[in-house]
């Protein structure tokens, strides 16, 4: 099959590119994250992608609207389901990305991490393929974890430390903020 592989970064492409290949698929990668933030690490992690997809020599489609204002108007006063709008908005435009180029199906690199709720992603993934006439092939890449972590330390790529969105930094940091605080304030 020729897959379009929507990525969230370089290190979460790493097993899912080596299993789509091995398994005798042809690939293409498609960037559109507008839940990363900031616009520094947007970045960041868009160069790092960008290095790999050219190392591995796997097409590329970007989509070069950033979405701030969108996807925060769409989560602030929800943000404890932020995900499944998260999963929801890039899902969808990597199925209508894939519909577009003609590609046979669409998966994503999110299904790579443990730390993201993969039974509503593929439900979401499953709900979005019908919409665009497009097959979603699923694959639980969470196998290859370990792996995909040795790799990227080996290439020296960026590792980002959250998932991307603001509300997912605060919670990776927020002991860590507390403790710094009470620390500052019990020096006065």
């Amino acid at each position: 099959m020729n897959i379009l592989l929507h990525q969230c970064c370089g290190p979460c492409s790493i097993y899912p590119v080596e299993v789509l290949r091995g398994m005798g698929h042809s690939i293409a990668g498609y960037w559109f994250n507008p839940n990363i933030h900031p616009l520094t690490e947007y970045y960041r992690r868009f160069e790092t992608l960008v290095k790999f997809n050219r190392d591995e020599k796997i097409p590329f489609f970007a989509d070069d609207n950033y979405g701030l204002v969108e996807f925060t108007r769409n989560v602030a006063n929800a943000h404890n389901s932020r995900c499944a709008y998260c999963y929801a908005v890039r899902l969808e435009a990597a199925a209508k990305k894939a519909s577009e180029e003609g590609f046979d199906a669409f998966t994503s690199t999110l299904f790579y991490s443990r730390y993201q709720n993969h039974e509503l992603m593929k439900q979401t993934a499953q709900n979005i393929s019908a919409k665009y006439s497009i097959d979603f092939f699923y694959y639980d890449f969470r196998t290859g974890w370990q792996k995909g972590i040795d790799c990227s330390r080996e290439k020296d790529m960026y590792r980002q430390p959250y998932c991307g969105c603001i509300y997912s930094e605060e919670d990776r940091y927020r002991a860590q903020i507390s403790k710094k605080i009470n620390n500052l304030l019990s020096d006065n």
